[in-house]
């Protein structure tokens, strides 16, 4: 029977670069090496630059502390295409002598673009000397829909009353690519699952509330719609004059929410003559810590005794 003080908690996430500087080496690690075309390379910097800096890594690491507070187990987290590495985090499983380990994707919904790489990022890591119990996906946990819902209803209550009239609802997550969802994806059903529980649990109509997919890929191929751009454009159509965005496939501030929403989307919107409010990321909901620990605890239970 496994020692219970030699279990812990491995937390996955993208990564993201420190500064500008690192932007190119950061896009190669992703691609696997491939080099993107240079317009493509200086609209990333572009976009970091606009916003400063991404608060990803200390984001991450801040909810990996969280974690380990509320469920009183290790926490390890680990990227996949920056600092602090995956390896870099089993490295320091192994000098601390683990003998078992759950590992979560702070990306609640299931993608091979995503899930599928955090994987292979573990398997590349062969003769590792403790066991793993890898979670493949947790989109409909009910503390995580409270997390979201809590910040959805405080965001959104505000947006009303600063618009004079009810505003709608854009549920976002991150496209992939077509083919992607055709080859037998989970993806994109349980990203909508995601935000019909979060709507439900918050108490909206259908009415309320539309999805699409943000953050298409620049290049190479159809990615998942339907676009942000496309659904705000409807929701002018209908007579709206405010929209109010949450994006349930990211849990903390990068990126694809600093610029593509706060920057991108909103001068988007505004070009429409319409104004646009988002809810906050969770960043460290104390939702989001119970969530995990939650996820964690039954399975390191189990761990330590098979029979149960």
């Amino acid at each position: 029977m496994a020692n219970p003080e030699r279990n812990a908690v491995l937390l996955l996430a993208h990564g993201s670069p420190d500064s500008v500087e690192e932007v190119a080496e950061f896009l190669l690690r992703v691609t696997g090496g491939r080099p993107l075309p240079p317009p493509v390379v200086d609209e990333v910097k572009h976009r970091y630059g606009l916003i400063g800096r991404s608060p990803l890594t200390e984001l991450t690491l801040r909810q990996g502390e969280l974690l380990a507070r509320e469920s009183g187990l290790s926490v390890y987290v680990g990227m996949r295409n920056w600092k602090p590495f995956i390896a870099d985090a089993l490295d320091a499983m192994i000098s601390d002598g683990i003998e078992h380990a759950v590992v979560i994707c702070l990306a609640p919904q299931n993608s091979r673009t995503s899930v599928g790489l955090y994987r292979s990022g573990l398997i590349s890591n062969q003769g590792l000397p403790f066991t793993i119990d890898f979670v493949e996906s947790w989109h409909d946990h009910p503390l995580l829909i409270r997390g979201f819902a809590e910040k959805l209803r405080a965001g959104w209550d505000h947006a009303c009353r600063a618009a004079g009239a009810q505003v709608p609802i854009i549920f976002t997550a991150h496209s992939v690519p077509e083919r992607t969802i055709a080859e037998g994806d989970p993806y994109e059903s349980q990203a909508k699952e995601t935000a019909s529980l979060v709507a439900r649990e918050a108490g909206l109509n259908p009415e309320d509330w539309a999805f699409a997919f943000q953050s298409q890929g620049m290049s190479g191929g159809a990615w998942l719609g339907p676009r942000v751009e496309d659904t705000i454009l409807g929701l002018k159509e209908k007579g709206h004059r405010g929209v109010f965005l949450q994006p349930i496939g990211f849990l903390c501030d990068h990126v694809e929410v600093l610029y593509d929403i706060d920057i991108g989307f909103k001068q988007f919107a505004e070009a429409q003559g319409m104004r646009l409010w988002r809810a906050e990321s969770l960043n460290d909901s104390p939702f989001l810590a119970a969530a995990l620990a939650d996820i964690a605890r039954p399975r390191l239970v189990t761990a330590l005794d098979p029979t149960r």
